[in-house]
């Protein structure tokens, strides 16, 4: 699927899909808030018409924004991922504490840790742990260099 969108139009894509469930929700939830929806939409396109003119550059933020990123990019990505779902735990527990605390409603901190914790361990199977790479099984094979 992605194959046939052009890489520059992915994430300016991803970004519209995103604002406009924001804005359907506002919509949808009605009353006398109904405008915020409106206001939803001004601020997407904008950051949308933002993204794909990044992905025009010849930088590391514009190959980031048109998905073309290296393997250095890919892991700086990957990194300041970590480092937001840290944050995200962090604030959470925080958030539960508190919640806990002043004797207020806690679950929904508790259900989010849960999301949180079910993410982190799909990581570690999808990346971190599981079977070696073929190379790394002849690696642990081959002799070790004796030093003279």
């Amino acid at each position: 699927m992605l194959r046939v969108i052009p890489p520059r139009l992915r994430k300016p894509l991803l970004y519209t899909l995103i604002g406009l469930v924001f804005a359907a929700a506002w919509l949808v939830r009605g009353g006398h808030t109904w405008w915020i929806s409106i206001m939803v939409l001004v601020v997407t396109a904008i950051r949308v018409v933002a993204v794909y003119i990044r992905a025009g550059t010849d930088t590391d933020e514009g190959a980031l924004a048109g998905s073309r990123a290296d393997e250095r990019l890919k892991m700086l990505n990957a990194r300041a991922r970590a480092l937001a779902g840290a944050f995200a735990w962090a604030g959470t527990f925080a958030a539960l504490s508190i919640a806990v605390a002043a004797r207020q409603t806690w679950w929904p901190y508790a259900a989010l840790l849960g999301v949180i914790a079910v993410g982190y361990l799909f990581g570690l199977s999808e990346y971190g742990i599981g079977e070696q790479d073929p190379a790394e099984e002849d690696a642990d094979d081959a002799p070790s260099p004796v030093m003279s």
